[in-house]
């Protein structure tokens, strides 16, 4: 309702913005004759109103509340500005060859010490195109949820850093089926310990 309401206002307003004032309004040229009908209202609430800056720019950058919360115009994979994810992953008591230690991982473009970096990659642009991927990817766990109690092992990992311009600061565990749950929909930023 917001967006829509928002939206309406700043396409009113650029309508308004590009009108031409009557006083400017005449053909000139050749094969015109005459004035040229204007944009202006001449009657209703805008009919008083005459820009005198001429038009607004455009795109018009929408509120934070209005563009699904992450305040920015472009990210990554949308062709709008160099927005950089830089995240650093700690892993411990995996049980898995190779998979604990301290891994750097940035991309736009890929880079980093993180040992699938392309993967990890896709999967965060992945959760990034959606909504509801941006606001649960590294939300952890609510207090107080039902959780299986199944032991998926003593992994653990902290994840901090930005994640297309926001902060992250996380950890997951293997401690319950929730965690787990979190642990697997993060891989392969976080190694596959199945």
């Amino acid at each position: 309702m917001l967006r829509r309401l928002a939206l309406t206002a700043v396409v009113s307003l650029a309508a308004l913005a590009t009108a031409v004032p009557a006083s400017i309004a005449t053909a000139s040229g050749p094969a015109s004759s005459g004035p040229v009908p204007s944009a202006v209202p001449t009657t209703g609430p805008f009919a008083a109103a005459r820009p005198a800056l001429g038009p607004l720019p455009m795109p018009l950058p929408l509120p934070g509340f209005l563009d699904g919360g992450n305040g920015e115009e472009g990210g990554e994979g949308t062709g709008g500005g160099d927005v950089r994810t830089r995240l650093t992953v700690s892993v411990e008591n995996t049980g898995v060859a190779g998979a604990d230690g301290t891994f750097e991982l940035e991309c736009g473009p890929t880079g980093g010490s993180h040992p699938r970096g392309q993967a990890a990659c896709d999967r965060l642009a992945e959760a990034g195109a959606t909504r509801a991927g941006r606001q649960e990817l590294f939300r952890e766990t609510p207090e107080g949820t039902m959780c299986t109690m199944i032991h998926g092992g003593d992994a653990t990992a902290r994840i901090v850093g930005t994640w297309e311009g926001r902060a992250v600061d996380t950890t997951a565990s293997r401690r319950d089926g929730c965690e787990i749950a979190r642990w697997n929909s993060l891989v392969p930023v976080l190694p596959d310990v199945r």
